[in-house]
């Protein structure tokens, strides 16, 4: 299917503006809609911590435990999530999750009980997983193929550019600490989802690409896939999920290691995020190009893999030398690490497209999401089993997880379905 309104890749403005906010006008409004909400999610996550433990008074355990919890709950959001998209249509739900959502953040301005808060955090985060496979089954559906890869791409340069934007308007309501400044930050989030789905509202789509009309002959004449018995889909999925491991390294294996076991300040921890972001921004759509098939994906997961590898054994060495060389050292690693991060989330884009049957994309899309949530809730436990156990040891035994699962995605790519 194309799109008639559409204008190729090379009518976009030239320039990060141009990148992030393209001329295409369906495109452009996906775009406009993860700005929105992205710039709502990162003053909300900036804040919410600190309004839970200062505000409402549970104490970090408690706060972690319901995270742990709404996480558990999350990795099994995305399958019915995705299957309820493939019957409804993905826009059509959407809209329906975009108010709840809303409604969800806007609930912890209420809680006053350790249990009404885990209640609340594992809805939030049903929603919050179920909304990514919809979203993910939606362009999809609503893009040629030929243009999928590039737009993710586009995609999750604005979603980073929009969390650093709310991330740094939320430093406000660090600096005030009231009450009313942290549940200004959730109102302003909740505003987000509201904006999103208007912009959805208008959202230039025709009715057919959200049914998922756009099948080859030969695909509509084989028997119809179910993803959770797709056995080269889940392998992929599983394989791809431990290359997602590579967030918990940054999250939580970063700022421990810097505490535990080198001697550069803690305001490195920072720098490593900001590096990061910078360069999915500025690289994630030129990092996919030439990752258009389930082969050239494969090959770019397992380079990422194997940058991803080079990067811990970097972190492994920060523990060697004075401040000024753990924090070059630190830095570097976090450079290699984005690297490999551009390349496997391009690689997994195309896998979790190429290899889905396209008359089940909210199912399948479900799936895929499911296992990145799933690597999300265990990443902290493989990272206190190894780095925070095992020191430089635990370093290398996830150099040699990583690079392995990105060399067993090229077989496993390559396997029939079923």
């Amino acid at each position: 299917m194309t799109f008639a309104a559409a204008r190729p890749p090379s009518a976009s403005r030239p320039g990060l503006v141009g990148r992030l906010l393209p001329d295409d006008p369906l495109l452009r409004r996906l775009a406009l809609m993860s700005l929105v909400n992205t710039v709502g999610n990162g003053l909300f996550v900036t804040v919410s911590v600190l309004f839970l433990t200062r505000s409402v008074g549970l104490t970090p355990g408690r706060v972690a435990l319901g995270l742990t919890a709404a996480g558990v709950c999350g990795v099994f959001a995305g399958v019915p999530m995705g299957r309820l998209a493939d019957r409804v249509g993905s826009k059509r739900l959407l809209l329906v999750i975009g108010p709840l959502e809303a409604a969800a953040v806007l609930g912890y301005a209420f809680v006053s009980s350790f249990a009404a808060y885990v209640v609340l955090v594992c809805v939030a985060t049903v929603l919050e997983r179920g909304a990514a496979a919809v979203r993910s089954a939606l362009i999809a559906r609503a893009l040629p193929a030929e243009r999928q890869v590039r737009s993710r791409a586009l995609l999750r340069s604005v979603m980073n550019a929009g969390l650093v934007i709310g991330s740094t308007g939320a430093a406000v309501a660090l600096q005030a600490n009231t009450y009313a400044g942290y549940v200004t930050m959730m109102a302003l989030n909740a505003a987000s989802f509201l904006g999103a789905s208007a912009l959805l509202v208008g959202l230039p789509l025709p009715a057919e690409s959200d049914s998922g009309v756009r099948i080859r002959a030969s695909e509509a004449a084989a028997p119809r896939r179910q993803a959770l018995r797709d056995r080269r889909y889940l392998v992929v999925t599983a394989l791809h999920a431990v290359l997602e491991l590579q967030l918990a390294v940054l999250t939580v294996g970063i700022p421990l290691w810097i505490v535990l076991a080198t001697d550069a300040p803690t305001a490195v921890v920072a720098a490593v995020n900001v590096v990061n972001c910078l360069l999915v921004v500025l690289f994630q759509v030129r990092a996919s190009r030439g990752v258009d098939s389930a082969p050239t994906a494969a090959r770019a997961c397992a380079r990422g893999g194997a940058l991803l590898a080079a990067a811990c054994l970097v972190y492994a060495a920060a523990q060697y030398g004075p401040a000024a060389v753990a924090t070059a050292t630190l830095l570097a690693g976090a450079l290699v690490q984005s690297l490999g991060e551009l390349l496997t989330s391009a690689g997994g884009w195309t896998l979790s497209l190429d290899l889905a049957d396209p008359r089940s994309h909210g199912e399948y899309q479900g799936v895929f999401m499911s296992g990145q949530a799933a690597a999300h809730v265990l990443g902290p436990l493989v990272i206190s089993l190894t780095v925070v156990a095992h020191g430089a040891l635990g370093w290398l035994v996830l150099a040699v997880l990583f690079t392995l699962a990105g060399l067993a995605l090229l077989p496993a790519s390559r396997s029939p379905a079923g």
